[in-house]
């Protein structure tokens, strides 16, 4: 993941993604990660994953998209740190992307409210 300044690369890190890591987040449950374009819409300092900024998942084009499948989107996508006795690696979210505390307290920090995101494979 890539955390950029107009056209230029700030900062990058390594992230953990959903347990079906290949594909556009479809619908609640898949475990799959958003792909688009997003912004930033809240943060949760009392985070279960140490600190966590929200992703505005869904947007209107996945809410048509599972509606016309007749299955919810799902929702809460986070960027989020690790649980406090976490010792897995890989792939393990359920559609989040994961990183390191320490890389989470830095995002946390540097990326405002509003902040476009754009997640592509």
């Amino acid at each position: 993941m890539y955390l950029m300044r107009n056209d230029t690369v700030v900062r990058s890190y390594n992230v953990g993604l959903g347990f079906q890591p290949v594909g556009h987040k479809q619908f609640e449950g898949d475990g799959k990660t958003p792909e688009g374009t997003y912004v930033m819409d809240r943060r949760n300092p009392r985070s279960a994953y140490h600190l966590s900024v929200g992703i505005s998942y869904p947007n209107p084009n996945d809410r048509l998209y599972a509606a016309e499948h007749g299955r919810s989107p799902g929702g809460d996508i986070f960027i989020h740190g690790t649980p406090q006795e976490f010792v897995g690696k890989g792939d393990w979210t359920v559609g989040c992307f994961a990183v390191s505390n320490a890389e989470i307290e830095e995002i946390y920090r540097l990326v405002p409210m509003g902040a476009r995101i754009h997640i592509f494979a």
